[in-house]
């Protein structure tokens, strides 16, 4: 059975009964099989398992879904029983912010293109309560999913660029059979809605086809791109070829070929904004 922790000082009492090797996983909660297989990959590299559940305030802007995104801790708890969890540190707000932080994470240039246009708070929110956890549980390894790239390769940067003594790790994005990136967000879909959001993965598998089949950066975004502005019931946000650990743009900077790149979107489904991404080769 895994162990509830619900404020700091728990936490650091916790933490001082396990020994080896922790591995960290940072969720929000509204848990489905993509964070279990985030668990699955960090008992592989560890000893122990820590995993946060906090609805972090401070990477939600106005008019965004803070109140609205699922909160379901006791099934959350049962599913992480059934992987075999050691903590589960599930603070409350006062706890993780007592007051408003004065000392902010600045995330940099990367934070203001694609998901950081559109959410112009929400990777320095995100940061900001990554940075907090990772000081609190001073894990030896942290495994973060690759659905949220842009916020990965962030946290690649500020982990590096600030000498944090973590290893940072990355899965997979784990996807239903029918293709759909799992988000705890697909839970605000209709039936309908589902089936239009298919697209997005449909599209990224197009675009890596084009790839595979020689296109470049450019031929690949505009294969995707078709795709999704007649796709039924989506609204594109953006669609872009970028470095997967950089994001600087591939098609501004005409790739040579042989490069890998990453396919990102964002797009409205009714009133769900969902992410997806796919990792793409260029050949000559």
């Amino acid at each position: 059975m895994s162990e509830l922790i619900r404020n700091k000082a728990e936490l650091q009492d916790g933490l001082d009964k396990l020994s080896g090797r922790v591995a960290l996983v940072m969720t929000m909660g509204a848990l489905h099989d993509g964070h279990l297989s985030l668990v699955r990959a960090a008992k592989k590299v560890a000893d122990h398992v820590v995993v946060s559940i906090f609805v972090n305030p401070l990477q939600f802007g106005p008019n965004e879904d803070f109140d609205a995104y699922p909160r379901q801790l006791d099934k959350d708890i049962g599913l992480l029983d059934t992987v075999g969890v050691d903590l589960v540190f599930a603070p409350e707000e006062s706890d993780m912010y007592p007051r408003e932080p004065l000392v902010r994470i600045d995330p940099g240039p990367i934070a203001a293109v694609y998901e950081g246009a559109t959410r112009p708070t929400h990777f320095a929110g995100v940061l900001q309560v990554v940075h907090k956890v990772l000081n609190l549980a001073h894990p030896d390894v942290a495994i973060f999913g690759q659905k949220d790239a842009q916020q990965l390769a962030l946290i690649r940067t500020m982990v590096a660029d600030l000498n944090m003594p973590v290893e940072i790790q990355s899965v997979p994005i784990k996807r239903e059979e029918s293709g759909l990136a799992l988000s705890s967000r697909n839970a605000y879909l209709s039936e309908d809605e589902y089936i239009e959001a298919l697209a997005l993965n449909q599209a990224l598998v197009l675009g890596k086809d084009a790839a595979q089949h020689g296109a470049g950066p450019e031929q690949v975004r505009t294969v995707a791109t078709r795709y999704l502005d007649q796709a039924p019931g989506v609204k594109l946000d953006y669609l872009a070829v970028v470095d997967p650990e950089t994001f600087e743009d591939l098609v501004a900077q005409d790739a040579p070929r042989g490069d890998r790149g990453l396919i990102i979107t964002a797009a409205w489904v009714g009133p769900t904004r969902l992410i997806d991404n796919m990792e793409v080769t260029f050949h000559a």
